[in-house]
């Protein structure tokens, strides 16, 4: 046994470890296990994304007006009044269950109104800034 500290989130445990250097010849060790012929292959793993996808932007009733597609509490607005934007650009992000969600632009243009600010909370479908 080897014992091993970890940290996860600031909070160390200590942890035993067994090496196991031939399974087949340890008698106390778990049995090999065998595959069935007809049991089915798993499919080709997924490349891993490098980052979560965020969540698009929901539309309001105005082309122009960009919600809050779920809720949270906006952890940063990167963009400012008045300043032009491309497709896709990171405007703002919303914190939900601790995870970040960036809030792109969803087409290009001149950001006309941020309606929210750091640590403001939003509920899924609050107005969060307008596009001219």
């Amino acid at each position: 046994m080897r014992k091993f500290h970890v940290v996860v989130n600031g909070e160390t445990f200590e942890v035993e470890i067994e090496e196991v250097k031939n399974a087949g010849q340890n008698a106390a060790g778990p049995a090999p296990v065998k595959i069935a012929a007809d049991v089915p292959k798993a499919p080709p793993a997924q490349p891993a994304a490098t980052k979560p996808a965020a969540p698009k932007p929901a539309a309001s009733g105005a082309a122009n007006e960009v919600t809050s597609p779920l809720p949270g509490t906006i952890l940063n607005v990167i963009a400012k009044e008045g300043q032009d934007v491309q497709t896709n650009e990171l405007v703002l992000i919303v914190e939900a269950m601790k995870m970040e969600n960036e809030i792109v632009a969803p087409f290009a243009g001149t950001i006309q109104g941020i309606h929210v600010k750091k640590g403001d909370s939003v509920q899924a479908g609050d107005l969060l800034f307008t596009l001219k």
